[in-house]
């Protein structure tokens, strides 16, 4: 039997991260109880960044166009490379004003067992960075847990062949914490006092 349009609408919501089938059924009513035009704005906005947002080049960061602003800038440090797993990730650390090099967004982090190698990571891309671009530093600012070590020792290991500095970021990111959500201050500091890998 077919869904209702109802239940497909609060099917749809159960696809963001938090979201269960309770909070998505609230979500729903309260869009068509109280908010049609909200639900308008946030359809077409929605259609809208799918359809015109796609990746950077260069960084792999969320851009509408073929370079992002970033990218784009001259006054950027090009021997400073930041790397990070996601869009999230390079806004948090532009808020903070901390930084002036440049990113590379993974996108995710090495795991073979849920087929995520290098080629989807991007590591091809990274290398010509590496090789072409006059990169001093590679800061890695990742949140700490056990997944991302193997991506660093991956990574390092590349990077050692061109004689590039190796730092990650400093106090300030508990174990387990997410750079996402860390306050502004915190990151800033941790960015500040980065030590080597």
């Amino acid at each position: 039997m077919k869904n209702s349009i109802l239940q497909d609408l609060i099917n749809a919501m159960k696809c963001m991260p938090g979201v269960g089938p309770k909070s998505a059924q609230r979500i729903a009513y309260h869009l068509l109880q109280r908010d049609r035009d909200g639900a308008r704005k946030m359809a077409y906005t929605l259609n809208e960044a799918i359809e015109k947002i796609g990746h950077c080049v260069s960084c792999r960061t969320f851009s509408e166009t073929e370079k992002c602003f970033i990218c784009l800038d001259e006054t950027r440090n090009n021997q400073q490379l930041c790397l990070v797993e996601t869009p999230a990730n390079v806004m948090s650390i532009e808020s903070t004003g901390s930084f002036k090099g440049k990113y590379f967004v993974l996108m995710g982090y090495l795991s073979p067992i849920d087929g995520v190698g290098p080629d989807e990571l991007g590591f091809d891309l990274l290398e010509q960075h590496f090789k072409t671009q006059q990169v001093r530093e590679l800061i890695f600012a990742f949140s700490s847990n056990i997944e991302t070590e193997a991506t660093v020792f991956y990574i390092s290991e590349m990077a050692k062949k061109y004689a590039i500095k190796i730092t990650r970021l400093a106090q300030g990111v508990p174990i387990g914490g997410d750079i996402e959500y860390l306050d502004g201050h915190t990151l800033a500091h941790a960015i500040n006092q980065r030590s080597n890998a």
